[in-house]
């Protein structure tokens, strides 16, 4: 890792992403005190981790890649065996605040599969099992590591529906090659390459921020002399995508469409459409991982 650093709020859900070995997993092991760090500090509410081991293990749910589970146990016997482990040892407001087994194979959708063993479930239901065991104890931090890896589509946004309404009062943090999930349920985005951090906001905050050159199509009742338009300050180039349709490039990340319904009521010309394209979140998250600098590894 490369001295990242980041802080996230109560109420905040973040979608960690970056390629395979990008240090995603590392820094989430840090976080939940699965792996000591060479150096630097890591804090969940408040607590150094490294100090506080035990007592952070009991604030944080966690959801690891790969899903470690006892395959001979069934389900519901497993998730009361993980609700007896926090309450052999947690405190009275721990013990009290702890989801029932019920309500958590409920929230999960575990209802049919709860007397079947974990090794007779498919992939999908696996991955509910694991994040039913992150949030049995009602923690204050979640942290889920693909946590919709092998769901299929429908899976997927019953999965996405509980870690929305989960967010509401706890801090998340969730890694995902899913740039769609990101955008569904993410309220702020890091990206992070080669243990450093490449940007860190807002899904629309991180695309505005690369768009050096702002696109528009605009769409015209005709066109009367097109050249004109390049005499508009901040026009780079434009092209004629149809008779009537042009193609609007600026610089600078200058959002000309004022400039160009101007254009348009001074030539008497009717605009049909105007529209800015915006770069999508995988298109940025390719640019920000192909300009980071080798010097980083």
């Amino acid at each position: 890792m490369n001295n990242i650093s980041f802080e996230i709020q109560k109420g905040e859900i973040v979608g960690f992403i970056g390629p395979n070995g990008a240090g995603k997993s590392t820094t989430m092991k840090i976080l939940t005190g699965f792996l000591a760090s060479d150096s630097g500090n890591a804090y969940i509410n408040g607590l150094n981790v490294r100090d506080h081991n035990l007592k952070i293990k009991s604030l944080i749910g966690y959801l690891p890649e790969n899903n470690p589970l006892y395959p001979e146990m069934y389900v519901r016997e497993y998730l009361e065996y993980v609700l007896n482990m926090y309450a052999g040892s947690a405190s009275e407001d721990l013990k009290m605040n702890s989801l029932s087994v019920d309500k958590v194979i409920e929230l999960t959708g575990l209802g049919r599969e709860q007397h079947k063993k974990i090794e007779a479930l498919s992939k999908g239901y696996r991955q509910r099992v694991g994040l039913a065991q992150a949030i049995i104890h009602n923690p204050d931090v979640l942290i889920l590591d693909e946590p919709t890896s092998g769901l299929d589509p429908g899976q997927i946004i019953e999965i996405r529906n509980l870690i929305m309404a989960l967010g509401k009062d706890k801090t998340i943090l969730l890694s995902t090659h899913l740039m769609q999930e990101v955008k569904a349920i993410c309220s702020r985005v890091i990206m992070i390459n080669k243990g450093e951090i490449l940007a860190d906001g807002s899904a629309e905050e991180i695309s505005l921020a690369q768009e050096s050159v702002v696109t528009v199509i605009l769409e015209l009742d005709k066109i009367t002399d097109p050249e004109k338009i390049n005499a508009i300050p901040g026009v780079i180039q434009f092209k004629k995508l149809t008779e009537n349709k042009l193609l609007v490039e600026s610089g600078s990340g200058t959002d000309i469409r004022p400039l160009l319904f101007n254009y348009a009521v001074e030539n008497n010309l009717t605009i049909l459409s105007l529209q800015k394209q915006e770069k999508s979140l995988e298109e940025v998250f390719g640019e920000l991982i192909i300009s980071t600098p080798l010097n980083n590894l």
